[in-house]
């Protein structure tokens, strides 16, 4: 026999009992193991949730200063235009006017005292409280996004609508994927599409109910929260449990660039401060379309208009927390396209995460916004490549928009 194999041999016998009998074998995997590891916690682990980030910064500090400067400029001299009746209830007694044009417009020094006491901090509740997250400084969370209206089926190799049932599997698979720490709506329920109230309700109970973890609904009208939270309140069971634990984020795009209100939108971000919720929002200029092709000029139009949603929360309610969700995107000045995985695209958003940072905002940003169609090459190339960049930079909400293909149309669950 050989060394090896006599070790082999001893080894065996090592693990018989007294009686000479191999001890039974124990499955390791399975729903206990799952809620032993969960319960462990992740402090010890290399790759945890709520890493830092913030090397790399593609800004000097003179560009922030320029960037910031020129944006509480547009907000004081230019304003955002068609304000709703619900913002101009906080806004004009709070320090701001209205234009001739109807535009209405943030004095420098009352949009920098609203900076000051806005939310530095909060904590992303989920359903499971050991899934919670503290949201601060520079500690990176990854998350899905996109409410896109197509998935790929790989076996096909072709596009189908996107069904209710979808979103519940994207749910159950974030939920076991150990580094997406929140879910957020990667696509919409095409079967309900007709009827949003019906669409917003059921896309939050397949939520719910597919994964513990911290997730996010885009909500089409602000008449659609109370009910919502009606239902996680029966779920808790309790009444306004949902409220002193919110484990949900409503959010939507509430500026339609460039400088203007979208109205339904702009109302759920004012419901969000009145309840005391945190806001979620995405404010997505896109570079060379509806903003200034030059970077520098879409990151100024994109913190202005961002920043301008910040003012309103904390008009409404002193101390609110929002999800400064600063999206610049890039046109391909050839087509006009979108172009979700360039590298202009990752340098951009570093950008907005490193500026954020530096002016203490809860950053939200996005990548693996690839232009492929399917899951090839180019889209393990370009998602890897902008994830890494925001990642590095800091953003504390990431939107990594991980199976996203075509340039957000389409979902991939192989991605």
């Amino acid at each position: 026999m050989t060394e090896t194999g006599a070790a082999k041999g001893n080894n065996r016998r090592e693990r018989a009992d007294a009686t000479g009998r191999r001890p039974a074998r124990t499955r390791m995997g399975g729903r206990e193991a799952r809620h032993a590891l969960r319960a462990a916690g992740t402090e010890g682990n290399v790759v945890r949730p709520g890493l830092n980030g913030g090397a790399y910064k593609p800004l000097t500090e003179r560009d922030m200063q320029r960037i910031y400067d020129t944006a509480l400029a547009i907000l004081e001299n230019i304003g955002i235009a068609e304000p709703i009746p619900e913002i101009l209830h906080y806004a004009l007694p709070g320090g701001c006017w209205l234009d001739e044009r109807g535009r209405l417009r943030f004095p420098r020094a009352l949009v920098e005292d609203l900076i000051d006491v806005s939310a530095k901090t909060y904590t992303a509740y989920a359903p499971d409280p050991a899934y919670d997250c503290e949201i601060r400084a520079e500690r990176v969370y990854f998350c899905t996004s996109g409410e896109s209206v197509s998935i790929l089926d790989y076996e096909k190799q072709a596009y189908r609508p996107t069904r209710l049932v979808d979103l519940y599997d994207a749910a159950r698979l974030v939920d076991s994927l150990e580094h997406i720490h929140m879910f957020g709506q990667p696509f919409i329920a095409a079967e309900y599409s007709e009827d949003l109230y019906v669409h917003d309700i059921n896309v939050a109970y397949a939520e719910l109910a597919g994964t513990c973890k911290h997730f996010a609904l885009g909500i089409a009208a602000v008449d659609h929260i109370e009910p919502l939270i009606a239902l996680f309140d029966a779920w808790l069971g309790e009444e306004g449990g949902f409220l002193r634990r919110p484990f949900c984020t409503f959010g939507g795009c509430p500026i339609v660039s460039p400088l203007r209100f979208g109205k339904d939108n702009a109302e759920v971000l004012v419901k969000m401060a009145q309840l005391g919720l945190v806001g979620d929002i995405a404010v997505a200029p896109q570079a060379g379309a509806t903003a200034p092709a030059a970077l520098a000029g879409a990151l100024a139009q994109s913190f202005a208009e961002t920043l301008s949603c910040l003012a309103v929360m904390n008009l409404v309610r002193p101390g609110s927390a929002l999800n400064f969700g600063m999206w610049p995107f890039i046109s391909d000045l050839r087509t006009g396209a979108f172009s979700g995985g360039s590298g202009e695209e990752a340098l951009v958003m570093a950008a907005s995460a490193q500026l954020c940072n530096r002016f203490g905002f809860i950053t939200s940003v996005a990548s693996g916004m690839t232009d492929a169609k399917v899951m090839d090459a180019q889209a393990g190339y370009e998602k890897a490549i902008t994830t890494t960049a925001l990642a590095l930079a800091g953003g504390n909400l990431l939107a990594a928009y991980p199976g996203i293909v075509g340039s957000l149309l389409g979902q991939s669950f192989e991605g």
